[in-house]
């Protein structure tokens, strides 16, 4: 029905001819930006109903009491189901250490939790299929895992974290007990922020990735970021580096430029390294970790998420 609608739109309305580059551009913005939109809404109402049943007090007391490679992979897992913002992440690793969940543990739930992000997943799922947004879950999870507990035995890691973070006290929480109302008021309120904040980025990727749908020459995406080229993924992190605040915006880019033969290696090492790797999440861990750590850090996600992109290349 959507496609009807664009196909309607673009060719009856518009009066643009079928096939041309501009008529296709026009297409695709008009059908994926419904759709998104549409998706976005309906999932992430969804999602934050569940993320109500997983609140970081309750988080951070079930991984207190776990062991640490059970731990690691519990809070990757966690991580998913209980996404937070960038401006929540030094309270959030604070408080998990105070609770006396290991330093690799706390580390695996601060990297799963942006990196499979609700937004990204949603896109994936409906643009994708299952089967890329799952391959995008599990490989999310570990390099999660692995970053974590490789970061976790470093000998003597706790005295690369800052020393004021040892000193505070942020007191226990009581929990309120939400009822089924409290938990679809909060989804609302949760949908409708969420909006806010990436509708904007999501039109713009739109945009952006119809102009590439439309215009871009399939050699010229296959040349710079094909196959063929043995550095097109550690460049596709290099660029994503900066393109932390426009995540949201980069589905429908990625979208455009896998159906101009860019291979999925690369795409997931792109998206995964705009909320794993991005320079405003580094200024942010910088608060909480000392410059050793976040170099040793940056070193470990950088190289895992690299060779995601080059394994998925491989046998894709």
């Amino acid at each position: 029905m959507i496609q009807a609608f664009a196909d309607w739109l673009t060719y009856n309305v518009f009066k643009m001819t079928a096939g041309a580059h501009l008529a296709d551009a026009v297409n695709f913005f008009v059908y994926d930006t419904i759709k998104i939109i549409l998706m976005l809404t309906v999932i992430i109402y969804m999602v934050s109903i569940i993320r109500s049943f997983f609140p970081p007090e309750k988080v951070k007391n079930i991984l207190a009491r776990k062991s640490e490679f059970v731990g690691n992979i519990l809070a990757s897992m966690l991580g998913i189901v209980t996404p937070f913002c960038s401006c929540s992440a030094v309270p959030v690793f604070i408080g998990f250490l105070e609770a006396g969940v290991p330093l690799g543990v706390t580390l695996s739930f601060l990297i799963a939790s942006p990196m499979i992000n609700e937004v990204a997943l949603v896109l994936l799922w409906g643009l994708f299929g299952a089967k890329i947004a799952l391959i995008y879950i599990g490989t999310g999870m570990v390099v999660a895992i692995t970053a974590g507990f490789i970061l976790g035995r470093i000998p003597a890691v706790e005295k690369m974290v800052e020393d004021y973070v040892w000193e505070i006290r942020m007191g226990v929480v009581e929990l309120p007990e939400l009822t089924w109302k409290d938990r679809f008021e909060q989804a609302r309120f949760h949908t409708q922020d969420i909006l806010k904040r990436v509708t904007l980025y999501v039109i713009l990727g739109i945009g952006v990735g119809a102009l590439i749908h439309g215009y871009a020459p399939i050699d010229f995406v296959a040349k710079y970021a094909g196959r063929d080229n043995p550095f097109a993924v550690p460049l596709a992190v290099l660029i994503a580096i900066p393109l932390y605040s426009n995540a949201a915006g980069t589905i429908p880019i990625v979208q455009a430029l896998m159906g101009k033969g860019m291979p999925l290696g690369t795409v997931l090492a792109f998206m995964m390294a705009i909320t794993a790797i991005s320079f405003p999440e580094m200024v942010i861990l910088r608060k909480v970790l000392k410059v050793k750590l976040l170099v040793i850090f940056t070193i470990i996600m950088t190289v895992a998420i690299i060779l995601v992109g080059y394994l998925f290349n491989a046998i894709i």
